[in-house]
């Protein structure tokens, strides 16, 4: 399934700019410690969640999802932030998951294996996530057979009020596209031709309605594992296609109290917020993802950012990360036998831009909402810190992000994929050394396809040699699961990485 793409099509080249000295870092303000929460971060440099495709398919940590996060903490950035990791265990494929006690053994392992990898440098924070039910397009004739339910107004559409359900079904196979219009409800279109999607505002659905009362619960059930486990701080994810997200959004209806207006929107994040606070306590870390604009028509856009993040800040989130479109509402149709996905639209488009772009092109896209969002917290007397992040991939547009008073710490995410060592070398006066992200999205077509991520920038290095005898590889056998070591790294942050 292709992604949607600008029609100016003007090509945008990753630059290097200049990179520092080492005293020069040293003094820059990317480089300086400052105040998460209760925590210290020891550089305002932070690797936002990721999925990488590797844990098993009922959620358990792998070898290989300890060496992913292994290598990324031999970089030593300020914070890295762990996937996005399912509050409920219900079947989700190879995505981390945080809804039971038998997970918390695997992510205590991942939580030591960052903490040696990184020499004890790197924050490391978990990011937790709800999703509802999104089915596969279905083949139309299985659609038609069985799962179509089939109702009073198909009958009387098709004048087949006393026929056969049989007659009826088979009768809906032979119709084309445009009858399906006349006769189908939208729902049961978008089911066949895009696959059936739960909604937050299905609340003719029990386990819709009641969201607002089990969520809190289940997040700060998460949490308390997730401090178990030994992270330092939890993310809550509110950015995206998901369910908080969607209780954010202005597409939220819903007409109990927690749809419609900004405040009834925000009414679940904040109490959700407020749960995990009570059962975490205040010495650990808790802040959240969310959009600064959804990117869709009829959507959330940067005035109600404004609001939640303020409202969020002012609740006690220790930080607010930001981050743009990605949603299921403009997102293209799928194969038959694909599910949707909601990086495939414009808004998809916007979280992650490509190197082909249109006039404003794919690096800081998000900076002008992140500033607004940022101002509006200040303005209201918080101090939250504000994570940017968004094309971001070399050191003068990192600092840029901190002297214009844009965020307070600067996240990059497909760089750092490109290169785990980002942060060492350019700390240590190394950045001419730096491996580029091209911003191809090699990346996120991989992911579109749920299989593990990997970099097309080394991911076949070192496999012609008779040194893949030690590298991990993908499950196709054609690509290595991390980056090549960088030879130069300090003391301890060496060493094979494939294990």
């Amino acid at each position: 399934m292709s992604m949607w793409r600008p029609p100016e099509r003007i090509r945008h080249d990753a630059q290097p700019g200049r990179w520092p000295s080492a005293a020069e870092a040293a003094r820059s303000r990317l480089f300086q410690p400052i105040r998460v929460g209760g925590q210290e971060l020891r550089q305002r440099t932070w690797v936002p969640a990721m999925v990488p495709w590797r844990a098993t398919e009922d959620g358990i940590v792998t070898p290989n999802v300890l060496a992913w996060y292994e290598r990324f903490a031999r970089g030593r950035p300020g914070a890295l932030v762990v996937e996005a990791t399912g509050i409920r265990d219900v079947a989700s494929g190879p995505l981390l998951r945080i809804g039971e006690a038998r997970f918390v053994p695997g992510l205590r392992s991942l939580v030591d294996t960052v903490r040696r990898s990184s020499g004890g440098e790197t924050r490391l924070y978990i990011q937790l996530i709800d999703f509802l039910s999104v089915r596969r397009r279905p083949d139309p004739r299985k659609f038609f057979e069985h799962y179509l339910g089939i109702t009073t107004a198909h009958r009387r559409a098709l004048d087949m009020q006393d026929a056969a359900e049989e007659a009826v079904r088979a009768r809906l196979a032979e119709l084309g596209d445009g009858e399906l219009d006349r006769v189908l409800a939208p729902r049961e279109l978008e089911a066949l031709r895009r696959g059936a999607r739960e909604r937050i505002t299905d609340t003719e659905q029990p386990h819709i309605a009641s969201l607002p009362r089990v969520l809190p619960t289940l997040f700060a059930d998460a949490a308390a594992r997730a401090r178990e486990a030994g992270f330092d701080g939890v993310e809550l994810h509110y950015a995206h296609a998901y369910t908080m997200a969607s209780f954010l959004s202005a597409t939220n209806t819903r007409a109990d109290g927690y749809g419609g207006s900004r405040a009834e929107r925000a009414r679940l994040p904040l109490e959700v917020l407020a749960a995990v606070r009570r059962r975490v306590g205040a010495d650990f870390v808790v802040g959240a993802r969310m959009l600064a604009d959804e990117c869709i028509e009829g959507g959330s856009d940067v005035a109600d950012a404004e609001f939640f993040a303020m409202h969020l800040a002012a609740a006690g989130s220790d930080f607010i990360s930001l981050s743009r479109g990605g949603k299921f509402d403009d997102a293209r149709q799928p194969q038959i036998g694909a599910a949707i996905y909601p990086y495939t639209g414009r808004s998809g488009y916007e979280c992650m831009p490509s190197y082909y772009s249109d006039a404003t092109g794919p690096y800081g896209r998000n900076l002008g909402a992140v500033f607004r969002v940022r101002a509006r917290v200040r303005a209201a007397g918080h101090a939250t810190p504000i994570v940017a992040a968004g094309g971001i991939h070399n050191f003068e547009q990192a600092e840029a992000v901190l002297a214009t008073g844009t965020a307070d710490i600067v996240g990059l995410a497909r760089q750092a994929l490109a290169d785990p060592d980002w942060f060492l070398k350019v700390r240590s006066g190394e950045g001419a050394a730096v491996r580029l992200c091209k911003y191809t999205n090699y990346c996120e077509a991989l992911d579109q396809r749920h299989r593990e991520v990997t970099c097309e920038l080394w991911d076949r290095e070192g496999l012609d040699g008779a040194e893949r005898g030690g590298i991990a590889v993908s499950a196709d056998g054609k690509r290595r699961l991390t980056a090549p070591d960088w030879p130069l790294g300090p003391p301890g942050a060496g060493g094979p990485s494939e294990n």
